[in-house]
């Protein structure tokens, strides 16, 4: 299984989240926000954490104008897996990929924390190493996580079972405390929390191993 983990300036995690993906067993490309293509092959695109073009204008905001978000956009709309980690959730909304915004914190603070999650869905690729209902542990480092979106598209989200993630207990004021949603083909997911910062217990918790061991395993089997 490929993977593309695009870095632009501002991006902190993209190392850490290369790193799990390959511990998953993906072979894995580093491409520059100034690629206009992404390599040949890729199965999976992952946008990191961090905070790209340091967040201004609005988060995630210039980097879906980067020469890289065409091929993103493309790769999604051929059935390619985009991942977007926190700063790449908001790109990934910021590209129509994934419906809703995340705003500022209730309270406006900056949350850097491990995090209970309940998994809600296990009927996608990011979700299949987990069982619906399960709690898990994932870190959160973030000042604009709070997922808002109508009544009609939480409904929308609901039916078609795309919820992937809810806080439990609530952090940061997001609607349904959505955690993390997937597109209508379930091949796009968005999440804030930081499962490559629990990949490994070296880093204090292995909660995220699994969803990169169920994506890159079944991508493989596909």
């Amino acid at each position: 299984m490929k993977a593309a983990v695009v870095t632009f300036p501002g991006s902190n995690c993209d190392r850490d989240l290369a790193v799990a993906l390959q511990q998953a067993g993906a072979e894995v490309t580093r491409i520059w926000h100034k690629d206009s293509a992404l390599p040949e092959g890729t199965d999976l695109v992952a946008v990191p954490g961090g905070f790209s073009y340091g967040d201004y204008l609005r988060c995630g905001a210039i980097a879906a104008q980067s020469p890289i978000a065409a091929a993103i956009r493309d790769h999604a709309a051929r059935g390619g897996f985009v991942l977007g980690i926190c700063n790449g959730f908001q790109v990934l909304t910021e590209l129509k990929l994934l419906p809703g915004a995340l705003m500022r914190n209730q309270g406006l603070t900056f949350i850097c924390r491990p995090a209970g999650l309940r998994v809600e869905t296990a009927d996608s690729a990011y979700t299949q190493g987990y069982a619906k209902g399960q709690t898990i542990t994932i870190p959160v480092a973030h000042h604009d996580g709070n997922y808002q979106i109508t009544d009609d598209g939480l409904a929308q989200l609901r039916d078609q079972d795309r919820i992937a993630f809810t806080y439990a207990p609530a952090v940061n004021g997001s609607v349904a405390d959505i955690a993390g949603v997937l597109s209508e083909n379930r091949r796009v997911l968005g999440m804030m929390p930081h499962p490559e910062r629990a990949a490994d217990p070296a880093l204090g918790g292995n909660d995220g191993a699994a969803m990169f061991a169920g994506l890159v395993g079944g991508l493989i089997n596909a």
